[in-house]
């Protein structure tokens, strides 16, 4: 079973409107027999028990390394460029389309 990092904008834009992609995003990979992480859903741990902003793209970064492709959704987000960016240089593939991370790893 694949691991597939969920990457994409979170604060720009609309912040719920991001987080349900995400969320649907996750829900199709794992119908599709995919393990998705989804980062976005520390935004309900962020209600709870906020911490600063950097301390959750750190954690993200730790969970990215462990995964064995990323799918980055569209939107403008400077950590999920950065996310690609840890991504490639740990060798790690980005796909930009379901149907693309689909056709290579199903």
């Amino acid at each position: 079973m694949y691991r597939i990092f969920i990457s994409g904008p979170y604060t720009q834009g609309d912040v719920s409107i991001n987080v349900r992609t995400a969320m649907n995003i996750s829900n199709d990979l794992m119908n599709h027999g995919f393990a998705p992480y989804c980062p976005h859903l520390t935004h309900f741990l962020q209600i709870s028990n906020p911490q600063p902003y950097e301390k959750w793209l750190e954690l993200d970064m730790h969970y990215l390394v462990l995964c064995d492709a990323v799918y980055r959704f569209p939107g403008d987000s400077q950590g999920a460029d950065d996310e690609v960016k840890l991504a490639i240089e740990k060798g790690i593939p980005v796909y930009y389309s379901i149907k693309e991370l689909y056709k290579e790893l199903l």
